[in-house]
């Protein structure tokens, strides 16, 4: 698919897209590093998130609660190096902005000096006053609502949220408490399709669905679930290539071939 962007995506462009308004949705999808920012980029996403989800994807853990502000500005300047044309989000890792605001602005640097244009976190009206000091920083920032990973042990499961009317409301009232605090976007993660209609309703701002239906504004899939690179993955994913079935197959013809003495051939040797 070609690219049509026509220039660099920016914080106040992705704010201002609302399907509503008749603009088209929003698509993100997280990398890693500089090879996944320029396939990602190159398929024509508006931004690209390096997300804390590089815990389970990439580094083996069992959850997002591992990695830290270092891990992540690492992850981000692989990205950047990239120089992605599409918005580069660096997600703020658990315990790197809950304690205190202050340790919320100088940690977000780091990852803006990494090379994030914006940071990303997760929780509902609890995180207004470190969204108000990051906007006042100057530091773009979006949300993160529903079923939020770094909140596993609290949830007891990555389980779906809001199933009922009143947790759907306090999902509304938080996520418009983080609009009013200044972010700029809010992901919604694994809530029923209703709740997401209803939470991207309530916002001026768009919502970024992953697991929320297709009403939302855009929509978010980590890079090696809709490549088929990953064994397990959630209800809301759709597989577009199955990779890993193609490089183990790729890598047990090298090795047949190296065992058998067609590798290296005449022609890929130096003479």
């Amino acid at each position: 698919m070609p690219d049509t962007r026509s220039a660099p995506v920016t914080v106040p462009r992705v704010r201002a897209t609302k399907v509503r308004e008749g603009h088209e949705p929003l698509v993100m999808v997280t990398a890693y590093d500089a090879p996944g920012a320029r396939i990602v980029d190159a398929g024509g996403v508006d931004m690209i998130l390096v997300g804390d989800s590089v815990a389970n994807v990439v580094l083996g853990y069992e959850d997002t609660l591992q990695v830290t502000v270092a891990d992540m500005a690492h992850h981000v300047a692989a990205v950047a190096r990239a120089e992605p044309a599409a918005l580069v989000v660096g997600d703020l890792p658990w315990m790197s902005y809950h304690v205190d605001v202050a340790d919320t602005v100088r940690n977000a640097a780091v990852l803006i000096r990494a090379g994030a244009q914006c940071v990303k976190l997760e929780g509902g009206a609890i995180r207004a006053p470190m969204v108000r000091a990051l906007v006042d920083a100057e530091i773009p920032v979006m949300g993160h609502i529903g079923l939020t990973p770094q909140s596993v042990n609290a949830f007891g499961g990555f389980k779906v949220q809001a199933r009922d009317d009143e947790a759907a409301q306090l999902l509304i009232e938080g996520a418009e408490a983080l609009v009013g605090a200044g972010v700029f976007a809010v992901v919604v993660e694994g809530v029923p399709e209703k709740v997401g209609a209803a939470v991207t309703d309530a916002l001026d701002v768009p919502t970024i669905g992953i697991g929320a239906g297709p009403a939302c504004d855009g929509q978010v899939l980590v890079l090696h679930d809709l490549l088929g690179l990953t064994a397990r993955t959630a209800k809301f994913v759709r597989r577009y290539a199955n990779l890993a079935d193609d490089a183990t197959a790729a890598v047990a013809r090298f090795a047949a071939d190296v065992r058998s003495g067609s590798f290296p051939s005449d022609a890929e040797v130096y003479h």
